[in-house]
């Protein structure tokens, strides 16, 4: 039975290290990707706004001065680049290449476990403690590997829900986009989760066209229905107007499926692990009468 539970652990380490490699790769190939990402977001998201003041607001972008129009240019351009450098920042969580403190946090995770049984409820809500926690990413563990997975495309999303709603904002206050438009419109749309939008319109990437009901300064109820067209960035539509950035998605997909499989080896050899002890303890502990 002793045997049998070496045997088990071998195949355990063995399983960790193939996990730890992917997780590896899987790191390198996100950088290229959200590189990839961060330039495509800018392009698409200056012809995007192109795309509002040309097409949709051509008259109300003729009444903006040359000066007005530059800084709206430029604040777009600023938009752009904080967002790209965002999609990289959300990796610093995760970085694979601390390989010695992974293996330092798997001799003492016991001891860990421990002392958070003895946080106060403070510190476990506390935002800048889930921060600390992030340098603790077992690269090993398929669990973790696909949480930090999970998180980071979570991030990436949030990244062009920010963008796009800062952008409508921008476009708003030079007056492109209605001023008495409710904010929470405005952020619902960049969402594309609006439940006061009305009916939603087919149309340009990374773009959404409404009809919205928009009730008038006074106090009656008279009210009009107005189409606004806001900017709404896609990781979709992003991705589908770059082959380059296609070809490292799917690249990130393969890499996915092998962890997928070998994460089911994993928690199978886990549990195989748990009835051979069992087993041992129960042989160790019986006696007959």
């Amino acid at each position: 039975m002793a045997r049998a539970i070496e045997r088990i652990e071998g195949d355990i380490t063995a399983i960790k290290q193939a996990i730890r490699a992917i997780a590896t790769e899987l790191h390198s190939n996100y950088v290229n990707y959200l590189t990839i990402l961060g330039e495509a977001l800018q392009k698409q998201l200056i012809l995007a706004v192109y795309h509002v003041c040309t097409q949709g607001y051509p008259d109300k972008f003729l009444k903006l001065s040359l000066n007005q129009r530059q800084q709206l240019q430029q604040g777009i351009r600023k938009l752009g680049q904080k967002g790209a450098q965002q999609l990289l920042v959300y990796l610093q969580g995760g970085d694979t290449e601390e390989a010695e403190e992974t293996e330092e946090f798997e001799e003492t995770e016991e001891t860990e476990e421990t002392e958070e049984t003895e946080e106060t409820e403070d510190s476990k809500n506390d935002p800048q403690s889930k921060i600390e926690k992030q340098k603790y990413l077992d690269p090993s563990n398929p669990i973790e590997v696909a949480q930090w997975h999970q998180d980071l495309e979570e991030g990436i999303q949030n990244t062009l829900i920010k963008v796009s709603q800062d952008a409508n904002s921008l476009i708003q206050k030079v007056g492109i986009l209605p001023k008495k438009l409710p904010e929470p419109i405005l952020a619902a749309a960049a969402a594309a989760v609006s439940e006061a939008s009305g009916e939603v319109i087919p149309g340009p990437p990374n773009l959404l066209n409404l009809v919205i009901e928009i009730s008038s300064d006074d106090e009656s109820e008279d009210s009009s229905l107005t189409q606004l067209i806001t900017l709404n960035l896609r990781l979709g539509d992003i991705e589908f107007a770059d082959n380059t950035l296609l070809s490292a998605r799917k690249q990130i997909r393969n890499i996915l499926l092998q962890l997928n499989k070998l994460g089911k080896e994993y928690q199978k050899k886990h549990r195989e692990l748990k009835i051979a002890e069992a087993e041992a303890a129960w042989r160790a502990s019986w006696f007959e009468d």
